[in-house]
């Protein structure tokens, strides 16, 4: 089989899906096949040199040149390469591909219809255009939780039956240094954890209200770390730290690298990470890989996948959210109960599962494909 790929977001810093397509990728590429890695310019990670891969990079650059790629450059090389199956692992299918080329995406959350106000105006616009585009176009649809599964299936009847849900894996996390390594970040107390890219849907606003409403002592004892690149939108973090009067106690370190990352989770007493929607939640099983308890939002998939490791809260009531805090921060015998369960949870993910599952959906669309068009099967 040979097999074409959409790895547009391996030529940009890579985050959220980008990493989902890298690290599924890598496992993918150690089968015996054939692989074709579509990208409009040259990849900034990985390491695409081997005997079954080849890498067919562009050299356009900007957000309308990409669009047009996709629709035009793309397919045209897929179909010079004589791939048996297109996989799109971001939502996205080219409208023009040859047809006996069976198709695959991968539908990681339906935001813009469930939290469309928390994404930029364009975002939204070209999700809503494109993602029904490419549920259509597709012989088998990838979604990464039973939670995303279901509202694809409620929100587009016609592709029952082509849903198949392969959960993400965790990567295994870099030697997690000293406490004391963390001091230069500023962190010199005990703290709980958030990770993630600071925009609307990750609820920081009320995140760090609640974090405000508790008593004195325990922000006295405890700092709250939040770990990510800025996003769009949204409150201006720092300036309401500021107003809330807990500058003292919050910590801003924005992005970090792998190896302060994995410190950071080593030594967290919980993750909290409440976001008003989640079609996986990476964070979530990153943290329960290092043995980290969570407090998350009861809404979407993130009580599927922290489950027994988790401490659900209503992500819309700062009251909610503010008792959770309090209850991690005070009961220690809670906090161990969860932690006790974290790692066996988050074992249950991984990479190399993901791949086998994600290349028999490969071998399902080939013969969807090709019953379709009346060949033998």
């Amino acid at each position: 089989m040979r097999v074409g790929i959409d790895a547009r977001l391996l030529s940009q810093p890579i985050a959220g899906i980008g990493r989902y397509l890298w690290q599924l990728s890598r496992e993918l590429i150690t089968r015996e096949a054939e692989f074709r890695l579509y990208m409009p310019s040259r990849p900034l990670v990985g390491d695409w040199d081997t005997a079954n891969t080849r890498v067919r990079a562009g050299a356009i650059s900007g957000r309308a040149g990409r669009m047009l790629w996709s629709q035009t450059v793309l397919p045209w090389q897929a179909a010079r390469d004589g791939v048996d199956v297109f996989w799109g692992p971001a939502h996205r299918l080219p409208q023009y591909l040859p047809a006996r080329i069976a198709r695959v995406v991968t539908i990681h959350d339906l935001v813009w219809k469930f939290a469309g106000e928390t994404m930029r105006p364009l975002s939204r616009w070209m999700e809503a255009r494109l993602m029904p585009q490419a549920i259509a176009l597709s012989d088998r649809i990838i979604a990464v939780s039973h939670s995303t599964a279901q509202a694809i299936e409620e929100e587009f009847p016609s592709a029952r039956g082509k849903v198949r849900v392969i959960p993400l894996g965790v990567t295994p996390m870099a030697a997690p240094g000293k406490r004391s390594a963390l001091a230069p970040l500023g962190v010199v107390r005990p703290y709980f954890l958030f990770v993630g890219t600071l925009e609307p849907r990750k609820n920081l606003h009320r995140l760090l209200k609640a974090y405000a409403r508790l008593p004195a002592s325990l922000r006295q004892n405890t700092q709250f770390v939040l770990v990510g690149a800025k996003g769009w939108g949204g409150v201006d973090v720092a300036q309401l730290v500021s107003q809330l009067g807990v500058a003292r106690d919050v910590v801003l370190p924005g992005y970090v690298d792998d190896a302060q990352l994995a410190t950071l989770y080593a030594h967290a007493q919980f993750l909290a990470m409440p976001s008003l929607y989640e079609g996986f939640g990476l964070p979530l099983i990153e943290a329960m890989s290092c043995g980290v308890p969570v407090l998350t939002s009861n809404l979407s998939s993130m009580p599927e996948v922290a489950a027994d490791a988790g401490f659900f809260v209503d992500p819309l009531d700062e009251v909610s959210i503010a008792d959770g805090l309090a209850r991690l921060l005070a009961e220690d015998a809670l906090r161990q109960s969860l932690a006790s369960r974290a790692r066996c949870i988050a074992s249950r993910y991984s990479w190399e599962q993901a791949a086998r599952s994600t290349w028999q959906v490969f071998e399902e669309a080939q013969l969807e494909r090709q019953a379709l068009r009346g060949e033998r099967v």
